[in-house]
């Protein structure tokens, strides 16, 4: 065990001197104080010095105090019991039940991501019905792919996310996890309670790191979220359905910690590691020969800005985007997703067929001669066009009604019953439009 002694704090950044040696980066160490504080080394500095980041951002912490290194590294408690439970980056409850008994309880370090298998061949894609029908039939929900909803603040993002919890559980289909990454308390709260009702719970995992943590914890918690979804599928051999809720919240918790350890931001205001945060937290996102990682993330758009650099650098990431709209929102339309911007790369016959396929190919073109038919329309009107371009624009507006939904999550509040429409029912009702 090395021994140190703080020799500055700012903020929750803590400066350890050590006296023979440094702690390795990513390592715990240990404050002598009433609260045994864990500190998280970060980087090394010359001199035997370690920047470490105050977890907790426990108070008690002050210049002088004794430090010591533990040899391990951040530790998430990965075990069957954390199954309909609330937890925090460190494995901590939050739903205000007894603590988990951590008495031969598996810990694993939340930054070691496991081994790639070299011999892992993919299998044939597998669609998974989420009941919604305009995700089932422009982004097709694939088994061990990642889908993105992206939209600006109240939109509909996490009332979006919880039906796809809500329906997708209810199936069946494999273990859900929910990674609640700096969003508002409130949300969480309704999620777990969402799910209490519905007895989905005996099939989920909760982690939060919410508004109300500090930037350490909420960087922490996405890691934490993929550790645990690690385990069961590695060790349990289970099919995971990982939700995130806020993916650019990461961004943004490692974006302060960059500005409180003074590093020099890159493009558009953001941490200089942004591209290998994002990276290596998505490439973790993956199937295995024991099971699959299917992942859900919502990212928040600043200011409705599409082209944000965070923004672009997760889409990247993704096999599936679900653009939600400001101006859909608007027309009192729900979900609000554009339909003409919501696009995936697994909209291909291989996936879903020829039938599906070319029924979105000619909804695509429906859908595009609308825009632009939109702004002849408001100078000369729709009488004015001739009859087979005010037959497309006419097929266009029922489309655009036809993918609108009541969800079941909302019934409470507005007390309309939530629809659900297998992928056959909505193909039905694309082809009784178009033909």
């Amino acid at each position: 065990m090395k021994q140190g002694v703080i020799s500055a704090i700012k903020n929750l950044v803590v400066y350890v001197s050590f006296d023979e040696g440094s702690p390795s980066v990513n390592e715990v160490v240990e404050v002598a104080d009433k609260d045994k504080t864990v500190l998280l080394v970060d980087s090394l500095q010359s001199g035997n010095i370690a920047v470490c980041l105050n977890v907790r951002g426990t108070k008690s912490v002050q210049k002088g105090m004794a430090v010591t290194s533990t040899g391990h590294g951040l530790e998430m408690p990965v075990d069957e019991s954390l199954i309909g439970r609330v937890v925090d980056a460190l494995g901590d409850p939050l739903d205000g039940k007894p603590p988990i008994p951590m008495e031969n309880i598996t810990r694993r370090n939340i930054f070691n991501a496991p081994a790639q298998a070299a011999n892992f061949t993919g299998t044939k894609p597998a669609l998974l019905e989420t009941g919604i029908k305009a995700i089932d039939f422009f982004t097709p929900f694939v088994k061990g792919r990642k889908i993105g909803i992206i939209g600006g603040a109240g939109v509909g993002k996490t009332v979006l996310t919880m039906e796809l919890i809500n329906n997708i559980a209810k199936t069946g289909a494999g273990l859900a996890f929910f990674a609640g990454i700096g969003e508002r308390i409130r949300e969480g709260h309704e999620l777990y309670q969402t799910l209490s009702e519905n007895d989905l719970l005996r099939n989920t995992c909760m982690i939060y790191g919410q508004m109300d943590q500090n930037p350490v914890q909420r960087s922490l918690v996405a890691l934490s979220a993929v550790t645990l979804a690690e385990y069961f599928r590695d060790d349990k051999n289970k099919d995971i359905l990982f939700f995130a809720d806020n993916m650019y919240r990461y961004v943004q918790a490692k974006n302060e910690l960059s500005g409180i350890l003074d590093q020099v931001p890159s493009e558009g205001g953001y941490e200089p590691t942004i591209f290998s945060d994002v990276k290596s937290l998505q490439d973790r996102l993956s199937s295995t020969e024991n099971g699959s990682i299917t992942a859900v993330q919502t990212i928040y758009v600043p200011a409705d800005d599409l082209s944000d650099p965070a923004v672009q650098m997760i889409q990247h990431e993704l096999d599936s985007t679900i653009v939600l709209s400001r101006a859909v929102a608007e027309q009192g339309i729900r979900p609000a997703i554009d339909l003409t911007r919501t696009t995936s790369s697994l909209l291909s016959p291989d996936i879903v067929g020829d039938r599906h396929y070319v029924l979105s190919v000619q909804v695509q073109a429906l859908l595009q001669k609308y825009e632009s038919l939109k702004g002849i329309i408001a100078i000369i009107g729709e009488n004015e066009l001739s009859p087979l371009d005010r037959a497309d624009y006419s097929k266009a507006k029922k489309l655009i009604h036809y993918f609108s939904q009541n969800m079941s999550v909302m019934e409470s509040l507005n007390g309309v019953k939530g629809e659900f429409y297998t992928r056959e029912e909505t193909l039905k009702g694309v082809e009784e439009i178009i033909v």
